[in-house]
């Protein structure tokens, strides 16, 4: 009773702040066309408080990135999506216990749900094509087992669930290309790292780590095919299709023991549909990354794997060889817009970052002491 209590006083307090100050940026309507503007949905920390809000800029080297809209939630949020009529969907920082819907720019209240305790959110959300269901991944609080939460978009409710087959799912993505019986087919990231409820995100007994990918049947949730990597301590977590869609590449997370060896673990695996394999980073590069993968995204111009523990962005050609590190401090959201990268940093922000001389945004004022967190979306 005593949390709940507590969410219900949480929650007014969040509706209180969502009238009095989630539009204190935005004009009427939050997707304003003008001039190009460029729009990424995000997360971020102030001074201990969080949120999600809406960043943009204009085109041009030295426009600054600035905050649209914004909207306090309770803890550290994660990934984001955008649904096709505007609204913003966020889910807390595994293991998260809130979900929320937001419309920027306008009136409407955000609409919030609380996990009963059973489950825990694993971070992520995907929506399914016409925007009707959304799928959450999650792990049940009991056992550690990890599941994928089907839910309806308008009310949020769980109308389904599919297990996957592993622990600590963390990302999933639609694989368009793949279908069964006529459905479209889901990829799951399980992380493989051990957890219990009663200390959140300690890790324990590594040596049992179970990382692996996993295909389902996006109709019914029956599992179509997993795939592991040799080497049990690298954490498989975040996912992008190249832009032919043939190939998945998977930012990884180290989790050896010996400092030696995480340092020079790698941080980009490509699935190909078949077989899945780590890509190497030249060893020099690999000291300062410390097998530390943040987000994950692909252009024509290759991969690129944000590594904040190494202030950069670590690039690949298409085929998997190493391009080298952009630098970018604390840089760790990624996003694709048109053929363009766009990086998050601290201070500033890059677009077109795998270019030879990528566009520099500083942040603009009201931006000015913010944390980005690890993910945004364009909006736009």
């Amino acid at each position: 009773m005593v949390i709940d209590l507590h969410r219900r006083q949480t929650l007014a307090g969040l509706a209180a702040l969502a009238g009095l100050g989630a539009w204190a940026f935005a004009p009427a309507s939050a997707f304003a066309r003008n001039n190009g503007t460029m729009h990424l949905a995000a997360a971020w920390e102030r001074e201990g408080s969080f949120h999600i809000g809406l960043l943009s800029t204009q085109p041009g080297a030295g426009q600054p990135l600035q905050i649209h809209a914004s909207l306090e939630v309770p803890t550290r949020a994660h990934g984001l999506l955008v649904l096709p009529d505007g609204s913003v969907l966020a889910t807390a920082r595994r293991p998260g216990d809130w979900l929320v819907r937001w419309w920027p720019g306008q009136r409407a209240e955000p609409q919030w749900l609380w996990q009963d305790g059973e489950r825990s959110f694993n971070g992520h959300v995907i929506a399914s094509a016409d925007g009707a269901r959304l799928f959450t991944t999650e792990t049940d609080a009991e056992t550690g087992a990890s599941w994928v939460g089907v839910r309806d978009a308008r009310t949020l409710q769980k109308i389904a669930e599919w297990p996957t087959h592993g622990i600590d799912a963390h990302e999933l993505t639609w694989d368009t290309r793949t279908t069964h019986h006529g459905a479209p087919t889901v990829i799951v990231a399980n992380g493989g790292v051990p957890t219990a409820p009663e200390t959140g995100r300690v890790k324990r007994d590594l040596q049992t780590m179970d990382s692996s990918i996993v295909r389902l049947d996006g109709h019914t949730g029956r599992l179509l095919g997993q795939w592991h990597l040799q080497d049990q301590r690298l954490s498989l977590r975040h996912l992008a299709w190249s832009p032919d869609a043939r190939t998945l590449g998977i930012a990884l997370q180290a989790e050896h023991d010996d400092t030696a060896t995480k340092d020079a673990a790698p941080v980009l695996a490509l699935f190909d549909g078949t077989a899945l394999r780590v890509v190497p980073t030249p060893e020099r590069i690999a000291q300062s990354i410390h097998g530390y993968g943040g987000s994950m995204a692909a252009t024509p111009a290759g991969w690129a794997v944000s590594c904040p523990r190494a202030n950069g962005i670590a690039t690949y050609t298409s085929q998997g060889e190493w391009r080298g590190l952009v630098p970018l401090p604390e840089v760790c959201p990624l996003a694709v817009h048109g053929s363009a990268l766009w990086a998050g940093g601290l201070g500033a922000s890059l677009q077109n970052a795998q270019a030879t001389a990528p566009v520099s945004h500083p942040h603009g004022r009201n931006l000015q002491g913010v944390r980005l967190d690890n993910h945004w979306v364009v909006a736009s």
